[in-house]
């Protein structure tokens, strides 16, 4: 490739972007093939905002995610895991590279099938090294994952349930207050079908009782709000 790739770095703490920098320039220092051109995000806004700019003008390459981010100001996008559905539907052959520091395996099996990542690396993992591995098998031979995340993989048992945008729109929506049949005006299901999806996320996430707070509390804890 003669021009530079074009990278996105979206995570809210400046220091990883900047470690991602350092990776990226130490890439070039390596192999001088691999050039680089670099925008940076720290919200979604603002990652909103390159990616439709980007869509109108010159498509991202790679785009560095981090799964941990702040919802949007108008709360379609609620973290990393919608932008990075949005990303893949904007740009063909955008390679992505997901960082999380969460560790849960669920969380993980439900990122693989929702945003199906080129790299997936957890920040416990993260090493300059580690991410110059990470940048050469993206581009050269994907898919990467680090070695926390083969862990989960060995461990994690067949489950078929994924949760989806609608779920964790629902999970966000009652962590904020919102009653259940209040939903109905948010989201396009009735209050049947809300119901019966709140039910399957209580057993996916083995919670029993009728109060919500146990449920939000162990959503919340596996990084899902």
């Amino acid at each position: 490739m003669n021009s530079p790739y074009r990278v996105l770095l979206i995570d809210d703490h400046p220091l990883i972007t900047n470690v991602y920098k350092v990776a990226l320039q130490t890439t070039t220092k390596l192999n001088r093939a691999f050039k680089f051109s670099i925008d940076v995000a720290h919200s979604c806004d603002a990652a909103i905002s390159k990616i439709n700019e980007a869509t109108k003008n010159h498509p991202f390459d790679i785009v560095f995610l981090d799964i941990r981010l702040p919802a949007s100001k108008d709360n379609k996008i609620l973290g990393g895991e919608d932008l990075g559905v949005l990303i893949r539907k904007q740009f063909k052959n955008i390679k992505i590279i997901v960082s999380t520091s969460y560790d849960d395996s669920y969380m993980i099996s439900c990122i693989l099938k929702n945003v199906n990542p080129e790299a997936f690396v957890t920040k416990g993992d993260l090493t300059v090294d580690v991410l110059n591995e990470t940048i050469k098998a993206v581009i050269a031979d994907p898919p990467y994952y680090s070695k926390t995340v083969m862990k989960i993989f060995r461990k994690q048992s067949a489950n078929d349930f994924v949760i989806d945008s609608i779920d964790r729109q629902i999970l966000y929506e009652l962590s904020n207050g919102t009653k259940m049949n209040e939903l109905p005006q948010i989201l396009p299901l009735s209050i049947a079908a809300l119901e019966r999806r709140k039910r399957i996320l209580k057993d996916v996430f083995n919670v029993e009782g009728k109060g919500d707070r146990g449920l939000l509390q162990l959503a919340h804890e596996k990084g899902f709000i």
